[in-house]
Parts: C-alpha cells; sequence; structure tokens
C-alpha cells in the first residue's frame, strides 16, 4: 500500500503548522517554500485540508492558513482521509465481499492500521528536532 505525495505534504504542512502555533497565519508561499513545492501543487491540498475542516483560510493582506482543529486533537487519519478519501483499500471483485474469505482479512487489517493511526496525533511529533526541514535529496 502506499499514500499519494499529496498525503506527505498534507501530513508535513499539518505538523509544521503545529509547530509554529494554533492561530500563526501561515501563507501559501512560505509553505510551499519551505517544502520546495509549486504554490498551485501546495494550494490543492491546502484546500482538501480546509474542506476536511482541519485548518482554516483567512484571504487578504494579512491573511493565510491556520489551525481550525485543536493540534491535540488532529490525528495522522484525520490528515490522510483529508487526501486519499474513505474508501477501502481492498476490494474483492471477484465474490460477494462479505463471503470472501480474504476480503475479510485484508479489511481486518485495514480496520487496525486506521485505529492506530486515528489513534496517532501530530501533535505528539511536534518541535522533535524540526521533522519538517525540507531535504535536498
Amino acid at each position: 500500500m502506499k499514500y499519494t505525495k499529496a498525503t506527505n505534504y498534507a501530513l508535513h504542512t499539518m505538523l509544521y503548522m503545529i509547530d509554529h502555533g494554533q492561530h500563526e497565519k501561515l501563507s501559501v508561499h512560505v509553505l510551499a517554500e519551505h517544502f520546495q513545492v509549486s504554490v498551485t501543487y501546495l494550494s490543492k491540498i491546502l484546500t482538501q485540508l480546509v474542506k476536511a475542516g482541519l485548518i482554516e483560510s483567512t484571504s487578504g493582506a494579512s491573511g493565510g492558513y491556520t489551525l481550525r482543529k485543536r493540534a491535540e486533537n488532529i490525528s495522522f487519519m484525520d490528515v490522510i482521509r483529508a487526501t486519499e478519501g474513505s474508501g477501502a483499500l481492498f476490494e474483492c471483485g471477484i465474490q460477494e465481499e462479505k463471503r470472501c474469505p480474504i476480503h475479510q482479512v485484508m479489511k481486518e487489517a485495514e480496520n487496525i492500521m486506521e485505529q492506530y493511526l486515528q489513534d496517532k496525533k501530530l501533535f505528539e511529533l511536534a518541535s522533535r528536532d524540526k521533522v519538517c526541514e525540507a531535504s535536498k535529496d
């Protein structure tokens, strides 16, 4: 299983915002420069986070993005759902899912992973040696 790059940037952006405080407004330009991605690409990701109710956007000269949800309550799964949606990772497609033993195992594994990611809060990683520093790899 593999998450998209959008999820990677969304998680890092949320952690960066948590590190900078609940009410600090960050512009898309500052964020895009920090992560070395295009403003257009990051804007699309930020729009998904706004729609999910994790951050809010303020327009105007002193505008920017701020956390909408309390930092302590933002889970990895909240961010993943914002970018990836909530569809199942595995779908049988060969027989009725209720009767498919493979589907049952895969669904159970997915539920365990989702619960783990729901329990893990990004806030727990905040300020750990600036984990969001962009790398030049």
